[in-house]
């Protein structure tokens, strides 16, 4: 996966609790903030899959390239 992908989902990943947890106090929000957490959770599912999708692009430009015949 690419670096700047990485990064994002760590933020992602940093942004489920903070849904719960209020920065500020440290106690358990009685309401969570819901669209940060499904938000973190829809980013982090997107990135898995355009990383593989990138991933699987990548694989098939080389494989086309070893399979080309060589002059």
């Amino acid at each position: 996966m690419d670096m700047y992908l990485t990064i994002i989902l760590i933020f992602m990943v940093v942004g489920i609790p903070i849904a719960f947890v209020s920065p500020t106090s440290g106690e358990i929000r009685e309401q969570p903030f819901l669209p940060l957490f499904y938000g973190s959770i829809g980013g982090i599912i997107f990135i898995i899959f355009y990383g593989g999708y990138k991933d699987k692009k990548e694989r098939q430009k080389l494989n086309a390239n070893r399979k080309r015949p060589k002059k």
